[in-house]
C-alpha cells in the first residue's frame, strides 16, 4: 500500500515551547509519532529554529544591520539544529537529513526537478528530510514568513497528501471570539475568502511569522489542492490527536 505524504512545518515558536531554549522533547514528541505514523505516512519537514539554536549559546557584536547578525546566527545555528534533530531522531530509529533550500530554486525548472529527484530518493530510502532556508545567503525567512511560505511550495512541489503547519494556537480563531478573549476555532475552511476576513494576525515570540502568513502558505498549497491542517504544536501528540480529532484545529479543504 502506497503510503501517504505529509509536510510537516514545525516554527521556531513550537520547537521552543515559547522559551528561549529548543526543546529537545518537543523533537522527542514529533520523533515519537512519526516512528508511531511511519508505516502508513511518509514525512517531510521543513523546520525553523536555528537562530533560536544559536541565541542559546552565542552573542554576536556587530555594527551591522541586525539582518547581517541574524543571517549569522543561523549559519551557527543550523549545524547544531540538525545535530539535535539526529541524535533524537536516532533514538527512535529514524534516519534524517539536511536540505538547505532558498525561494530562488523554486523559480528555475532544473532546480524543481533537483529538488524532487533528490528528495524522493532520501524518502524512498526511509530517511527524512529536514528542510530550511539557506539563511545565509537568503534573507525571505527571517524576513517574513518563518518558513510558512517554504512549506507550502515545498509541499506542493513534492505533490504531498497532506500540509500542516504546527504553530501556537488551536488552529484559527474567529475574529470576534479572539478579539473577545474566548478562542473559538474555526474547525473547517470551504470559503477561503471568508477566511480571510475572520483572520487577526499577531507574529510569534521567536517566528517571523503570523497567522496571516499561514493562510497565505495554505492558499499555495491549496491552489495545488493539497489540504492544510493548523495544529498547536506546543500541544504533545499534536498530530496523532488531530488525525484522531481529539483536539481542535482547523482544516482547510483543498
Amino acid at each position: 500500500m502506497k503510503k501517504k505524504r505529509i509536510l510537516l512545518k514545525v516554527g521556531s515558536n513550537t520547537l521552543t515551547k515559547e522559551t528561549d531554549n529548543i526543546s529537545r522533547g518537543k523533537i522527542e514528541d514529533i520523533a515519537s509519532q512519526i516512528a508511531q505514523l511511519q508505516d502508513r505516512y511518509e514525512f517531510i519537514i521543513v523546520s525553523s529554529g536555528a537562530i533560536a539554536v544559536a541565541k542559546q549559546f552565542v552573542k554576536l557584536e556587530s555594527q551591522r544591520e541586525e539582518l547581517f547578525v541574524k543571517q549569522a546566527l543561523a549559519s551557527i545555528g543550523q549545524p547544531h539544529l540538525i545535530r539535535i534533530y539526529q541524535e533524537i531522531f536516532r533514538e527512535y530509529g529514524l534516519l534524517s537529513s539536511q536540505c538547505l533550500l532558498s525561494y530562488s530554486d523554486f523559480e528555475k525548472q532544473e532546480s524543481k526537478i533537483n529538488i524532487v529527484n533528490t528528495i524522493n530518493v532520501l524518502v524512498n530510502n526511509n530517511y527524512i528530510p529536514i528542510i530550511n532556508e539557506n539563511d545565509t545567503v537568503a534573507t525571505d525567512e527571517i524576513k517574513f514568513g518563518d518558513n510558512d511560505k517554504l512549506g507550502a511550495l515545498t509541499a506542493s512541489l513534492l505533490d504531498v497528501d497532506l500540509f500542516i503547519i504546527a504553530t501556537n494556537t488551536n488552529g484559527i480563531y474567529t475574529k470576534a471570539s479572539f478579539e473577545n478573549n474566548t478562542p473559538e476555532t474555526i474547525s473547517e475552511v470551504v470559503d477561503f475568502d471568508a477566511l480571510k476576513a475572520e483572520v487577526v494576525n499577531s507574529k510569534s515570540t521567536h517566528g517571523s511569522g503570523g497567522m496571516a502568513s499561514k493562510v497565505e502558505a495554505a492558499a499555495l498549497a491549496k491552489n495545488t489542492k493539497i489540504e492544510t491542517w493548523i495544529v498547536n504544536g506546543l500541544e504533545d501528540h499534536f498530530i496523532i490527536n488531530a488525525m484522531e480529532n481529539k483536539v481542535a484545529f482547523t482544516k482547510i479543504k483543498a
